[in-house]
C-alpha cells in the first residue's frame, strides 16, 4: 500500500497535469501570433494592402473560420442548407469575417498587449487579452478547441460580447421572416453584418 501511495505522490508532484500542457500550448501559440501581428501593425513603411495580406497569413492557421460560420447559423439553420447554399454562405461569411477583423485593426494606435493566464474550460481553453493604452483597456477573450494536434479559435469575445452569438442573433433576425437566399444577398452587401462594433 505504501508503494502505491508513494507512486501516486510522485506522479502528482513531478508530472504536469494535461490541463497545464494544453493551456501552455495555447498561451505560446496565441502570444506568438499576436506578437507577429503587432510587428506588422507597427511597421509604418508597409502599405495597407501588403499589411493586410501579411496579417491574414499569420492568423489564418489558428482561426477555424468554417466552424465559426457553422456556429453562427447554428443547428437551427445550418442543416437546412443544400450543398450550393453551404458553399456560397461559407465563402461570403469567411470573407466578411476577415474584412471585419482587418477593419478593427485600423483602430490600433501602438497600444500594448497584456495577457491573462489561459484557463481550461472542459476540453476547451480560454485566454483573455487586453489591448491597453494610457486611458483605455479593451478586453478580448479567445476561445480555443483542439483540432488534431493543433489548437484553433472558434469564437472571440470583445468586452464580454461573443462574435458568434452576435452573428447568430443577426442571422436569426433575417431568417425568422426570410430565406437563406435573403441572408446570402445581405452578406454580399458592404456594411451588412459587421459583427461587434468596437469603440475607442
Amino acid at each position: 500500500m505504501k508503494k502505491i501511495l508513494y507512486a501516486i505522490f510522485f506522479l502528482v508532484i513531478f508530472c504536469p497535469p494535461a490541463a497545464a500542457g494544453k493551456t501552455g500550448d495555447v498561451e505560446i501559440l496565441l502570444k506568438e501570433k499576436i506578437d507577429k501581428v503587432l510587428l506588422v501593425l507597427r511597421d509604418k513603411k508597409i502599405d495597407k494592402v501588403k499589411r493586410n495580406k501579411n496579417i491574414l497569413e499569420i492568423v489564418d492557421p489558428i482561426f477555424d473560420f468554417e466552424l465559426m460560420a457553422k456556429l453562427s447559423l447554428g443547428k437551427k439553420h445550418w442543416p437546412g442548407l443544400n450543398g450550393n447554399e453551404r458553399n456560397e454562405y461559407l465563402e461570403l461569411f469567411i470573407k466578411r469575417m476577415k474584412e471585419s477583423y482587418l477593419e478593427k485593426l485600423d483602430l490600433y494606435e501602438d497600444e500594448d498587449m497584456l495577457y491573462d493566464e489561459p484557463k481550461a474550460v472542459g476540453s476547451k481553453v480560454h485566454m483573455k487579452t487586453y489591448l491597453a493604452s494610457k486611458d483605455n483597456k479593451l478586453e478580448m477573450l479567445y476561445k480555443f478547441y483542439q483540432s488534431g494536434n493543433s489548437w484553433k479559435v472558434y469564437d472571440v469575445e470583445i468586452e464580454g460580447v461573443s462574435i458568434i452569438q452576435t452573428y447568430r442573433s443577426q442571422f436569426d433576425g433575417v431568417l425568422r421572416d426570410g430565406t437563406v437566399q435573403d441572408l446570402i444577398a445581405k452578406l454580399k452587401r458592404p456594411g451588412e453584418f459587421n459583427g461587434i462594433e468596437v469603440k475607442k
